[in-house]
């Protein structure tokens, strides 16, 4: 490894990767473990003026950036902070938010980025849990935070400079404030992610600085870099965006952040940056593929484009390979980690309608209901095991152990909830979460496969296929279908449609035509809602 040229701190000394020209980035997956904080701290003093972060018009170069992660860093040092504390986030998308994120990290804190869209409640629940004494809040948030009862118990610090609490600006140290050097474990705390609430109360994804690292290195497979332009459009407070943010600044690179997604404005500054690298879940591309302006836009600088966190239908990765450069790579994983499968959709087109296969060093088994693994090819929950895996969920053992299953060996595995299997030539096809699966007359249906014909139906935009109580088998299965812009659907006329499609077991008891999916603030499918949706319409007849 060639040294970096100039005067070192003792924290940059110690730094195992450096930037551009200088040897190292290119064999990143063979070191063993670098802190996040000194990775940015490399870039600082290797390419200073480099710009590590736009948002707003704003912009900010390594050199600034790496000074005022050192001052927040310091602070919360000076407020006591460092291993073995957290420090809590919620937000909108904002420089200040990145550079606290990295603050916390250098400061030897775990980072909890809490989701501003929970309800205030939830929110203040999720601060508790974590047990963090700082929470740096918007205005928007702090406004929610009022009507909580008692008052949420931390001291609120505001990245807008907003009167509410006290201002990050009066809350910091003098100006060059350095923190103390921390030596970071690979398995220390990184992060507290909470997850979407889908299935219930959301709990606390403790992951490690391993875990990311993992990421780090595995994102200088897809051009990951220096040079790269990465733009970012979801919340920071969601694993999907910190898989592709904390890779595109560890790299070197350019992050342009969204303060919140329109697709129009995204278009513009995918043209005006000329964009590289960018991460959507499957709604955005939907929306953005049926932007009419969507062919203006100038995205030859594309070179890669991610999407993972929800289901991603194969007629829509066709539309983005065939109408938009640059490659398609979907990723399926949790933000519990273990395996992760990844599709080169520009490279496999014939695989559109799975998930694609086991990433290096991802050990991923199917196993049955009672917790043997199936023979080839045979459909069962799917697990794995990989350098990236959570610690556990946050002060919940018995939770965390539910999670995890164990071969003969005792290798730890965490367990999905998917269910699927590998076909022959190694790809994953996924069928739906455990959860999910429709159990009629004792058969197993799989909303997917409803879903996948409904989609077929000209006037379909979206559907949702959920199961409902019926007393006569059980479960039975439900569409919720949205339609397309200036067309009336008739659910009569569309469930037999469908069921003149589907199977005999498969067959649909209604139809409902609604507005729009509810989804959480990364695009799931929140089918618990529509569930009670339907039990609410049958109350009312």
């Amino acid at each position: 490894m060639a040294a970096v040229e100039g005067d070192l701190t003792a924290r940059q000394a110690s730094v195992a990767v450096t930037v551009s020209d200088i040897p190292g980035i290119s064999g990143l997956a063979g070191q063993s473990f670098t802190t996040f904080a000194d990775l940015v701290a490399t870039h600082a003093t290797c390419r200073p003026r480099h710009v590590a972060l736009t948002c707003d018009e704003r912009s900010i170069d390594y050199a600034e950036f790496d000074a005022r992660i050192d001052r927040v860093a310091a602070a919360l040092q000076r407020d006591g902070i460092g291993l073995g504390d957290a420090v809590a986030i919620c937000a909108a998308n904002s420089i200040e938010y990145v550079v606290v994120f990295l603050a916390a990290l250098r400061a030897g804190a775990a980072v909890a980025p809490v989701p501003q869209s929970a309800a205030p409640a939830a929110l203040a629940a999720m601060v508790a849990d974590t047990g963090a004494r700082h929470l740096f809040v918007d205005s928007g948030v702090a406004r929610a935070l009022e009507s909580v009862q008692p008052p949420i118990a931390v001291r609120l610090i505001a990245l807008d400079e907003s009167d509410t609490g006290l201002g990050l600006h009066d809350w910091l140290g003098p100006e060059r404030s350095a923190p103390t050097v921390v030596a970071i474990a690979p398995d220390a705390p990184f992060n507290i992610i909470y997850s979407s609430g889908t299935t219930g109360v959301p709990k606390g994804i403790v992951q490690p600085h391993r875990m990311r690292w993992t990421q780090i290195a595995r994102a200088v497979r897809f051009g990951y870099g220096p040079e790269a332009v990465t733009l970012i459009s979801t919340p920071l407070h969601s694993n999907t965006t910190l898989a592709s943010i904390l890779p595109a600044l560890a790299l070197g690179g350019t992050v342009v952040l969204m303060a919140r997604f329109d697709v129009g404005r995204y278009l513009a500054l995918a043209e005006q940056h000329r964009v590289t690298h960018t991460m959507l879940v499957p709604v955005q591309y939907q929306r953005i593929m049926a932007f009419e302006e969507f062919d203006r836009f100038d995205l030859s600088a594309y070179r890669a484009k991610f999407c993972t966190s929800a289901p991603f239908p194969a007629a829509l990765k066709r539309e983005v390979l065939e109408r938009w450069p640059g490659g398609l790579v979907e990723l399926y994983g949790m933000t519990e980690g273990g395996g992760t499968c990844v599709l080169l959709g520009h490279e496999r087109p014939d695989k559109l309608h799975t998930v694609g296969v086991p990433a290096p060093l991802c050990d991923m088994r199917i196993i049955d209901e009672q917790g043997q693994e199936c023979a080839p090819g045979v459909m069962g929950e799917v697990v794995g095991h990989s350098m990236a895996m959570m610690t556990g969920y946050h002060r919940l053992p018995a939770l965390t152990a539910a999670a995890e299953w164990y071969d003969r060996d005792g290798k730890r595995f965490i367990r999905t909830g998917d269910i699927g299997r590998f076909d022959e030539d190694g790809f994953l096809v996924l069928m739906d979460r455990r959860k999910d699966m429709i159990i009629s007359g004792g058969f197993n249906v799989y909303p997917s496969d409803l879903e996948s014909v409904l989609r077929e139906h000209p006037d379909v935009l979206e559907v949702a296929v959920v199961g409902v109580a019926s007393a006569r088998w059980g479960e039975t299965p439900v569409a919720f279908a949205v339609p397309r812009a200036n067309v009336i659907i008739d659910a009569d006329a569309l469930r037999e449609w469908a069921n003149a499609r589907l199977g005999k077991l498969q067959r649909l008891h209604a139809v409902m035509v609604i507005a729009s999916l509810p989804r959480s603030h990364i695009g799931k499918v929140l089918k618990r809602e529509l569930r009670n949706t339907y039990d609410r319409a049958e109350q009312r007849r």
